[in-house]
């Protein structure tokens, strides 16, 4: 391995590292009432890695980033399938939820394309197609989620792809 892959490796470990610290926020599941489950929590991640990987995509055209997305895509579902493994699931299990989880990124990955331009309506459908809520009040929950999001959003397309390469990623919700 030469110095310029290790190199590599660490800025997206940085970035993967950064994205999980965000979604074990305590926020998620007291005032947005998420079920702390490990569907959830992967789902989480898969939102807000959906931004980044928008904000890359449309880099893309500038400077050709591919190789980094990739090895991140890579980190991302390698460091999923060892958790699953740490937890107990056998090969077979492994193999059937990497599948699916794969297919459910991309779809998320699709409709979060379609975010910004979406209703406040069709945002909150968003949050409750992937994540699961713990109480009876989705509707207030949704609302204050997708206020999250929406500023979460802005800051990943603000964010320079500088610091999107380096895996800074210093998110503060107010």
């Amino acid at each position: 391995m030469n110095i310029n892959t290790k190199q590599n490796n660490t800025k997206e470990s940085n970035l993967y590292n950064n994205i999980l610290l965000l979604s074990r926020k305590k926020i998620f599941y007291t005032k947005f009432h998420l079920i702390d489950s490990f569907q959830n929590r992967i789902h989480l991640i898969f939102i807000l890695f959906s931004f980044i990987f928008i904000k890359g995509k449309s880099n893309n055209k500038k400077n050709n980033q591919n190789p980094f997305f990739q090895r991140l895509f890579d980190l991302l579902f390698k460091r999923i399938e060892l958790n699953m493994r740490e937890i107990g699931y056998g090969d077979a299990l492994v193999n059937k939820k990497m599948k699916l989880l794969v297919k459910t990124f991309y779809n998320i990955l699709l409709d979060s394309e379609k975010y910004k331009k979406n209703s406040p309506e069709l945002k909150n459908i968003f949050f409750t197609k992937y994540l699961e809520f713990s109480s009876s009040t989705k509707t207030a929950n949704n609302n204050l989620l997708r206020n999250y999001f929406d500023k979460y959003e802005a800051f990943c397309f603000d964010l320079s792809f500088n610091s999107v390469l380096k895996g800074e990623l210093n998110f503060n919700y107010n």
